[in-house]
């Protein structure tokens, strides 16, 4: 028992009570001689088993390959990485990097002969549950915002779908796609209040062999986190000062809490 708890319970169990109300993190947890209440650890356990199914679930494509298509209007092209499964996937990350050879035919075949400015991209990553959740009413805040009269429009290229996929894949698609910038959405690296973050990282001039120093990232978005009006504000800003700049990564500093929170 800490010095707070045995001069005021009152106080300490109050402190408690408040801490916990800002955080979805561990604080202040009970205890039962050296171990955790019971409540705690189950609800540790549970929040543990959502973190690894949400790791080694599987996207389902297809549907949301349809559901952003009719979103954004335009084309979207399924396509997979090298990593032929999911445990492939988990133990070699240079194959989630790059797509297999069918793939490679097929973006090929879906590039547009009239040239396309940005390319979106939409990964599992390490959670497909944050994709299946997030990706579509994120696209539906971001869209607008790339077509704001105040500012000159993207044109989109179709939207690439990936199964199995890494960050560094959307270098090799925006280079196929002959893009001038990519962006990919992609499930991020569960955590034990976070089973469902989404990711988005912006490459100005895409290419294999891009470094993560050359990219803006944009994390933990969700309804519990970076709301999708403050992340769509946020990535229109990065998209816009790219272009200005003709760079991205550790040289562009994205200064726009402000315009998300704004929105």
């Amino acid at each position: 028992m800490s010095n707070l708890e045995r001069r005021t319970p009152e106080l300490a169990g109050e402190v408690a009570a408040r801490l916990r109300a800002l955080t979805p993190a561990r604080v202040a947890l009970g205890r039962t001689g050296v171990s955790l209440e019971t409540r705690d650890l189950l609800d540790f356990q549970r929040c543990h088993a959502q973190a690894r199914d949400a790791v080694h679930a599987r996207l389902e494509s297809t549907a949301l390959a349809a559901a952003l298509s009719k979103l954004a209007g335009v084309e979207a092209v399924r396509l997979h990485s090298a990593a032929a499964d999911r445990r492939t996937y988990l133990q070699r990350p240079d194959l989630g990097r790059r797509l297999d050879e069918p793939s490679q035919k097929a973006l090929q075949l879906a590039a547009r002969k009239d040239g396309c400015d940005v390319a979106l991209v939409v990964a599992d990553g390490l959670s497909a549950l944050a994709v299946e959740r997030h990706a579509a009413p994120l696209v539906a805040e971001l869209l607008p915002r790339l077509q704001d009269s105040r500012v000159e429009g993207w044109k989109l290229a179709p939207i690439c779908v990936v199964e199995q996929g890494r960050v560094a894949v959307g270098d090799e698609i925006g280079a196929a796609l002959g893009t001038e910038i990519a962006v990919v959405l992609i499930g991020e690296r569960p955590g034990l209040s976070s089973p469902d973050s989404l990711g988005a990282y912006i490459t100005w001039n895409p290419r294999p062999g891009r470094t993560d120093a050359e990219r803006n990232c944009i994390s933990n978005i969700r309804p519990e986190g970076l709301s999708y009006p403050q992340a769509a504000a946020e990535l229109a800003y990065i998209l816009n000062e790219a272009r200005r700049l003709r760079l991205t990564g550790v040289a562009l500093k994205a200064e726009s809490r402000q315009l998300g929170s704004a929105s």
